[in-house]
């Protein structure tokens, strides 16, 4: 990394970009923002102002629109792009096009070769088996043949029972598919090739591809991750610990996370917990070895009732509760730890200057996703005009929003309506808990949509999910 030749392109809105530009700040890095003409009252455009000058903003028509994007960064001669999390951060063809055009910039993550065998769930299932990880029994490729099919069905039935699964369920998924196309639950195995062939010739017709996955679906899971942080040479991996995001909406969108992923020492389990947490630390750790990974990723793990650990997926990008991980950790006793910090140095070079044994962890850390939504009519997006948003500040809290805090602010209806992220730091447990609904009690958020109804948001589903958080 050198500050006075580096430069970041941040290719993203909101929280994560005003989180991108402090660390740029931090880092004595120039930087250039962009945003949309939904986004001019955004406090990200009011940061990249007061921190960069007018030249540090850009306005394009789209996040999604790569050339545009690409454009900015060329005519202020980025060095970098940041894709922060979700747009282009895990796309695989924009990373390559970063780095390999004309005018070759760092992207900002993995490289998009990692990116896109990580990207591929097949393919993701087949490194991990390699290794032993433990992966969510079904098949590992796409399945054509229908009597393979139900030998496969059959054995994840027979084995949900071994599991002691009361009423065992399989999916039945087209290969090709994806955004929760193309699946369908069995609940036996006489039904089984009834389903089967409806949805291959679904894949036939949709995808023109007859492939279908058979995986088991399990239920009352707890969802762990794993932070990994790896160093640009692809051959130095350490983790900051694991985090639980159980507390989801109906939808699977995490709504509280919780750092470490278990609290054994505070909770009975009936399992060894400590041993679970050390096992997928572990099998992550050996994935990123194994694939060369060389930047921030996050494992993503369901676990069992009885404490099996399955590995889901990997995400290569920063994720939104990095913070809440960053809370818990210590380098070398130092607590100030920044994860998207570290997250662009090694991305420009620099060597990571620590090892595992660098690393200590201490108290509990809960993050809040403080959104805009109406849980009462299926977590449907509240719009309209905040009018008031505020809270106490506390030494065991951090707050991230790009929400004006001195002016009303019109949510966009064009982005999901979130609007802060609460970290709440605890030396255990019940700490946490007890600070963490101490800042729901405070926080003050008011607004009114344009039929003066008042803003609906998720501060009661939030405090409600706080009593029981880290248990099954």
């Amino acid at each position: 990394m050198n500050p006075k030749t580096d430069k970041v392109l941040i290719a993203n809105r909101g929280e994560i970009a005003v989180r991108i530009m402090q660390a740029c700040k931090d880092l004595g890095l120039s930087f250039v923002s962009v945003y949309t003409a939904e986004d001019k009252d955004s406090g990200h455009v009011t940061l990249a102002r007061e921190l960069g000058g007018e030249e540090a903003i850009y306005m394009i028509r789209s996040y999604n629109d790569a050339g545009d994007i690409l454009s900015v960064a060329d005519e202020t001669m980025c060095t970098a792009v940041h894709p922060g999390y979700g747009f282009f951060s895990e796309n695989f063809r924009f990373a390559r096009r970063v780095t390999e055009r004309d005018r070759p910039m760092t992207f900002i993550g993995p490289s998009w070769w990692v990116i896109r065998d990580l990207g591929d769930k097949i393919n993701t299932k087949r490194l991990a088996r390699k290794l032993d990880v433990p992966t969510i029994p079904g098949s590992d490729r796409a399945i054509y043949d229908e009597l393979e099919a139900e030998e496969i069905a059959s054995n994840l039935f027979e084995f949900q029972k071994e599991q002691g699964v009361r009423n065992p369920v399989v999916l039945v998924k087209a290969s090709a598919g994806g955004g929760g196309m193309g699946i369908d639950e069995v609940y036996s195995i006489e039904e089984f090739r009834q389903v089967y062939r409806r949805i291959r010739n679904y894949s036939l017709r949709t995808f023109n591809d007859e492939g279908v996955l058979i995986e088991q679906r399990i239920f009352d899971f707890n969802h762990l991750e794993v932070q990994i942080v790896s160093e640009r040479s692809g051959k130095k991996h350490v983790h900051f610990g694991t985090r639980n995001c159980s507390v989801q909406s109906p939808g699977r969108q995490k709504r509280i996370e919780v750092a470490p992923g278990f609290c054994p020492e505070s909770i009975a389990y009936s399992f060894d917990a400590q041993k679970v947490l050390d096992d997928i630390v572990e099998h992550s750790l050996s994935m990123a070895r194994e694939i060369n990974y060389d930047n921030v990723g996050t494992w993503e793990w369901i676990v069992t009732p009885k404490g099996a650990p399955f590995l889901m997926e990997v995400n290569t990008r920063i994720q939104v509760e990095n913070g809440v991980s960053a809370a818990i950790s210590r380098i070398k006793g130092d607590p100030d730890v920044n994860l998207i910090k570290e997250q662009i140095r090694l991305a420009l070079g620099d060597e990571m200057g620590y090892s595992q044994e660098d690393i200590t962890f201490e108290g509990v850390g809960i993050e809040y996703r403080i959104i805009a939504e109406d849980t009462d009519d299926k977590f449907a997006p509240w719009a309209g005009k905040i009018e008031n948003l505020h809270w106490d500040e506390h030494e065991w809290l951090k707050m991230h929003t790009h929400i004006p805090t001195d002016l009303p602010y019109q949510i966009p209806t064009e982005f999901d309506p979130n609007l802060a992220l609460a970290i709440i730091w605890g030396k255990d447990l019940e700490e946490s808990k007890k600070r963490g609904l101490e800042f729901i009690d405070e926080f003050v958020l008011e607004g009114k949509d344009r039929k003066e109804v008042s803003l609906k948001s998720n501060l009661k589903f939030l405090a409600k999910k706080s009593t029981n958080i880290l248990e099954f």
